[in-house]
């Protein structure tokens, strides 16, 4: 399969527009701006032209303003330059517009800056392929800033034995490579995993996949990926709680491995609460942050408090990202009732086992009593004492009274 290098129509559309201005520019607009596809897959180098004469403006400064953007894009996208060529991505699936005039400023001048005529251009790659056999939920994720993982699901009229092909290119590769690890379903690459991509951190990702069949030619999608805005880190590990003296929840965990930059995380801290008994509570956002700790007051007194932390790439490395796995812990806390129940049950417990030990001994004794003999009164006997006192009289075992 050829890669994503499409036939092109030549540079077309170049004209000058009339002034506005009532009186004329004093400074020539630049000449022959032209548009060029490298084979980069959006990234089109776009040169021109100095304007005539323009050495004569010694005591001047000569710079450009170049505009670009895509068709349908409301915004222009800037540069000042010195430079006769630029290299700047467009999404190639629309056409590509820019355009250019010069400015003027110095002694020549009095120092005021003068503009010339704006000088316009487009560029746009011959349509190919019916719109809906472009793939389809086209989606990637760059994972712990280690691999990027993008998948996809075949056009709607894709046709029997399709193949489909990933390519990308960034800033320091000589040309556009393809994947070298494709996700397979049923036969059909659906996915790609690309490693190894440091060096396109903070700047253009070019990507095209596309697709090839029997006698049938397929729409490529053509895209511009940001990795930073694409990062998903790991769940925060070691999740630990604790108690504070004042009855508040203390809250630490760790940074996630894997390359995610500590300083472009920030953390979501969530926490349900519940009594004994009772049906667990819906989870709250307690806070968003980018410290490793934070104390959480416990107004309701609950018995288990129960804490899960997540992470994303914060605003101040990417303008948007994903967030990672849940990490929960959970802390169970003694209420009041329970801290008496569990001084009474101990006390309970020795007074019963106190009672039981003193009936065995008493039961003991009489035991070892009877098995010995016992004393009966002079009384009992039919002795009279005749007023003199009467000595008790030991009556051996077995003999009855």
């Amino acid at each position: 399969m050829a890669p994503c290098r499409l036939p092109v129509l030549p540079v077309a559309l170049l004209w000058v527009l009339a002034s506005s201005s009532s009186s004329p520019s004093t400074v020539a607009p630049p000449r022959d701006l032209q548009i060029t596809d490298p084979g980069l897959l959006g990234s089109l180098d776009v040169e021109w032209r100095p304007p005539p004469h323009i050495q004569t403006f010694n005591e001047c400064t000569v710079k450009y303003k170049f505009e670009y953007r895509s068709t349908g894009d409301r915004d222009w996208k800037v540069i000042f330059t010195r430079k006769l060529k630029l290299r700047v991505g467009f999404d190639l699936s629309r056409s590509a517009e820019v355009r250019l005039q010069t400015l003027l400023q110095g002694r020549c001048t009095d120092d005021v800056e003068v503009h010339s005529d704006w000088v316009y251009a487009t560029f746009q790659t011959s349509p190919q392929g019916n719109l809906e056999s472009e793939v389809q939920n086209f989606h990637c994720i760059y994972h712990d800033w280690e691999y990027l993982k993008c998948t996809w699901q075949p056009g709607l009229l894709t046709p029997h034995g399709v193949h489909y092909g990933l390519y990308y290119w960034y800033q320091g590769l000589e040309q556009a490579l393809q994947c070298g690890h494709y996700i397979q379903e049923q036969g059909i690459n659906v996915g790609c995993v690309l490693q190894n991509l440091s060096q396109a951190e903070y700047q253009d990702l070019n990507i095209c996949v596309n697709g090839s069949a029997a006698a049938t030619l397929l729409r490529p999608l053509y895209t511009t990926l940001h990795l930073h805005n694409l990062a998903q880190p790991s769940a925060p590990e070691q999740l630990v709680l604790s108690l504070s003296a004042a009855q508040e929840l203390l809250v630490a965990w760790s940074p996630p491995g894997g390359r995610a930059p500590p300083h472009c995380l920030e953390y979501e801290v969530q926490v349900a609460e519940e009594d004994a008994g009772e049906a667990a509570a819906a989870w709250a956002i307690v806070s968003t942050q980018m410290e490793t700790a934070l104390t959480i007051s416990r107004a309701n007194q609950s018995h288990v408090s129960c804490v899960r932390v997540r992470g994303r790439t914060n605003i101040f490395c990417a303008d948007q990202g994903f967030w990672s796995e849940w990490t929960q812990a959970c802390f169970s806390v003694s209420r009041k009732e329970d801290k008496q129940l569990f001084i009474l049950i101990p006390v309970i417990l020795s007074l019963s086992i106190s009672l039981i030990i003193f009936m065995l001994i008493g039961q003991c004794k009489k035991r070892r009593e009877k098995s010995r003999g016992h004393w009966v009164s002079a009384s009992v006997l039919g002795c009279r004492g005749h007023g003199k006192q009467v000595q008790p009289r030991w009556v051996p075992p077995g003999f009855g009274i």
